[in-house]
């Protein structure tokens, strides 16, 4: 249909241009030049062409076809090679030379096949052979490379709960924070034997922050799993949370570059979401009201219903073999602490986002790494040549008011001396004034 229409368009075009010559039959043979000439000195858009003017000959060679076609359209289309298939500037002995060179070369491209053929002499340096027509060369012999074969795809299963989780990110709704609307990202873990939500918790980012708050919550909660398959963003690719894992016995596997196959039960779990669980959200709601919900859908609803996969209830499919899982550990904040490096400044203090602490006078003017939790700012360990240097501490002013310095790095607290005077009830003296 399409070449079809193309051979029309280039008929009506050539029709188009001829079409002067044809409405004036009693033409001199010096005012047919001079249209003659008209056309052929303007420039064209020619369909299917990149040149842009029309040679004398051919303008007369389309009128003539006309004519002798008995005014017939269809003779100004563009006639098929007569020699289709075949290249025309390579003769039969090359054509074998190359064929025989092609079945040495199978993998080769085109552009590389042309350059060792030149480098073996076969091809004379005066012919001008392309890449297309190569490929239709080696077409007609059978030789363009097998088409690309799907990778083997199949549908998976882990044999117990915890052997593998899923995760990724779901654009949520709006949320009103505020009184503004801002997007919320909903972080979720599933398990891939039970299809069971781990944890799942909508965030005002997709960071690595969000992500590693909800993975937290999920190993709390539902002990280690032993591989997590994630998605190839940002917030799932970070030394620190590999390592984390690591630590935890934890294989953190990313998922291959738009190959969204491998995460079909975290997709189909966020499908569920798109078409279940937003349709019953109001208009407008906060980041908090939307977790409410969120949590209360899960449990009353999507764990309670038997999974189409699985012929079970997610809850009680991964409670069968709750004796096989790994509890997490007590100190779970400890493996997912970020690293920040600082100077500690000649007052003993470091700061942190905006806040003050105070560090071990031996580290003066030393640049320590100081390991977090975004979520206990309250626990923050120093180290020193890979050495632990205890816990900072915040920063008291008033306290430090107090501190009498001695040799070394000796220090003594005074303690405050107590008031023999008591003030009076409306302010008592100031500077030995009596107050008003």
């Amino acid at each position: 249909m399409e070449d079809r229409e193309r051979r029309e368009k280039i008929a009506l075009f050539r029709f188009g241009l001829i079409s002067p010559l044809l409405s004036r039959s009693n033409l001199s043979r010096g005012e047919r030049e001079r249209m003659v000439r008209e056309i052929t000195d303007k420039e064209w858009e020619i369909p299917g062409s990149g040149r842009s003017r029309i040679a004398r000959s051919t303008l007369l060679r389309w009128l003539r076809d006309y004519q002798q076609s008995g005014s017939h359209l269809e003779s100004l289309q563009p006639r098929p090679r007569r020699d289709k298939g075949s290249t025309r500037c390579v003769s039969p002995e090359l054509e074998l030379a190359l064929v025989n060179l092609r079945r040495e070369l199978t993998a080769t491209t085109l552009p590389v096949f042309l350059r060792i053929a030149h480098q073996r002499g076969l091809i004379d340096p005066a012919v001008k052979l392309s890449s297309p027509s190569l490929y239709r060369l080696f077409q007609r012999h059978g030789l363009e490379r097998p088409a690309i074969i799907p990778p083997d795809r199949r549908r998976f299963e882990a044999e117990l709960p915890n052997d593998m989780w899923q995760s990724d990110a779901l654009h949520g709704p709006k949320v009103l924070v505020d009184g503004k609307l801002r997007q919320s990202f909903i972080f979720a873990l599933i398990d891939d034997h039970s299809r069971l939500v781990l944890f799942a918790r909508a965030y005002l980012s997709e960071r690595l922050e969000s992500f590693q708050d909800c993975l937290i919550e999920a190993l709390a909660r539902r002990g280690l799993p032993r591989k997590i398959y994630v998605d190839n963003g940002a917030a799932f690719r970070n030394h620190t949370l590999r390592y984390a894992c690591g630590r935890l016995g934890i294989a953190l596997l990313h998922a291959t570059p738009y190959t969204p196959e491998g995460k079909g039960k975290i997709e189909r779990l966020f499908r569920t979401i798109r078409m279940q669980f937003f349709p019953l959200l109001p208009q407008t709601l906060t980041l908090t009201q939307l977790n409410e919900r969120l949590q209360k859908w899960l449990e009353e609803d999507y764990h309670q219903r038997v999974h189409s996969s699985t012929a079970q209830k997610p809850l009680e499919r991964y409670l069968k073999h709750v004796s096989l899982l790994r509890k997490a550990p007590d100190n779970l904040l400890e493996y997912f602490r970020l690293p920040l490096d600082r100077k500690v400044d000649k007052d003993r203090t470091v700061s942190i986002y905006g806040r003050l602490y105070e560090a071990p006078a031996g580290l003066i003017g030393n640049t320590v790494t100081l390991l977090y939790h975004p979520g206990d700012m309250s626990r923050i360990e120093v180290l020193f040549q890979e050495q632990s240097w205890g816990f900072l501490v915040p920063l008291s002013a008033t306290t430090n008011y107090r501190v009498r310095r001695l040799t070394g790095q000796q220090t003594e607290l005074i303690e405050p001396e107590h008031r023999t005077e008591q003030a009076h009830d409306r302010g008592g003296q100031l500077f030995g004034r009596n107050l008003p």
